[in-house]
């Protein structure tokens, strides 16, 4: 008997109010070679070979921006990112995913390749690195989803608090691209 196709879903967090930036509209409306910066994170996350794709949004209405990709409102997205790592591990258990791939739309230079790199992981917890610096996306497999909800951790670390404490569970998967985010307009500014 086969083993059963373990299967991944996609993440990308774009909850958060982008505060930081000081533009005339959030960071991820802006404009990097004439797309916005949410367009390039998404184009990324859905050019990979993932089983299923969701984005995480919170401050921000992204319906009009994301097409059939279905969003995920996470009413606690003040409360900073881990909250919007918990609705989408929440909504992987809903619909039976095997694994969690999880990325930043404020990071428009990561590639499908990364993505799929990292997806393909067969270790519980995979972290993208660039020239030997980690990064995003980051994989979570289910068995550690547990362990990420019951930390009590900075709520703004993200996937950071684990992976720090369970080093034993974590490969790096070495990918091209950058992983370099737009917090401000001085970031910006440095891409256009």
């Amino acid at each position: 008997m086969e083993p059963r196709h373990s299967t991944a879903l996609g993440v990308l967090l774009a909850a958060g109010s982008g505060t930081r930036f000081l533009g005339s509209q959030h960071k991820l409306l802006s404009h990097i070679d004439g797309q916005t910066i949410f367009s390039r994170s998404l184009s990324a996350m859905t050019g990979s070979h993932l089983d299923g794709f969701i984005v995480v949004s919170g401050a921000l209405d992204l319906s009009s921006h994301i097409g059939d990709i279905e969003e995920v409102h996470n009413p606690d997205w003040k409360t900073g990112q881990r909250s919007s790592v918990i609705a989408a591990i929440t909504f992987a258990r809903a619909h039976d995913y095997d694994a969690i791939v999880v990325g930043l739309a404020d990071q428009p230079f990561l590639s499908s390749e990364a993505w799929t790199n990292v997806a393909a992981s067969t270790s519980p917890i995979a972290v993208a690195t660039y020239n030997c610096t980690r990064g995003n996306p980051v994989r979570l497999h289910s068995s550690v989803w547990d362990t990420f909800e019951d930390l009590e951790s900075d709520p703004d670390a993200g996937a950071r608090s684990l992976i720090r404490l369970h080093p034993e569970l974590v490969r790096e998967v070495a990918c091209e691209g950058n992983s370099a985010d737009i917090d401000t307009t001085e970031d910006l500014d440095t891409w256009t």
